[in-house]
């Protein structure tokens, strides 16, 4: 996150502090699509996961003096998310009736609309993913993935050994499995 991006979120969470409704609506606005892509990924309903945002950012108004600038804001809002779905799932599987609801009937109104969402957030993820690689490993990588070649056509371009491509291509994908790890919340 940029630190002018940092300043003026904690500038906003210190607005709210102080009872600033703009400045609640505008992290609102902010955030919302995150959390309702993240509530979906749980939740598997539309419905659902609209009610979660709601229910996050009515506890986030409620409790809004506790708030901690020196906490990142974000993670505030997904653990929120994450803590209300988990109690809301716990819930439905020893409520027979919710447990129907939720567990069967929700699966058909998934649609591709939601698949879309995740798709997005894993495409833009592993762009990063990439992005944070090594020069030459990112060459190595591209050349593999991105134009299908065989470790010894890259090894004949780049003038490296087929071990170094083999090598490179071993930490290339350990540090995105890392990466994607370390993101797992927005998956």
């Amino acid at each position: 996150m940029s630190e002018t991006k940092n300043y003026s979120e904690q500038l906003l969470v210190s607005e709210l502090k102080n009872h600033n409704e703009k400045a609640f609506r505008s992290l609102f606005d902010f955030y919302y699509q995150d959390i309702y892509g993240y509530s979906i990924s749980i939740l598997k309903s539309k419905e659902l996961a609209e009610e979660n945002v709601q229910e996050v950012f009515l506890k986030v108004w409620l409790h809004r003096e506790n708030l901690n600038l020196a906490q990142s804001f974000k993670s505030y809002l997904f653990t929120i998310a994450r803590n209300q779905a988990f109690n809301f799932l716990n819930k439905a599987a020893n409520d027979e009736l919710l447990k129907e609801e939720i567990f069967y009937k929700s699966q058909k109104s998934h649609d591709q609309g939601d698949y879309s969402i995740r798709e997005a957030d894993c495409k833009r993820l592993k762009k990063q993913a990439i992005k944070q690689l090594p020069p030459k490993r990112k060459l190595i990588f591209k050349m593999s993935r991105k134009h299908g070649k065989t470790y010894e056509e890259i090894s004949r371009e780049l003038g490296i050994s087929v071990n170094t491509v083999k090598s490179q291509m071993s930490k290339a994908l350990e540090s995105m499995r890392l990466f994607f790890k370390g993101h797992d919340g927005i998956l």
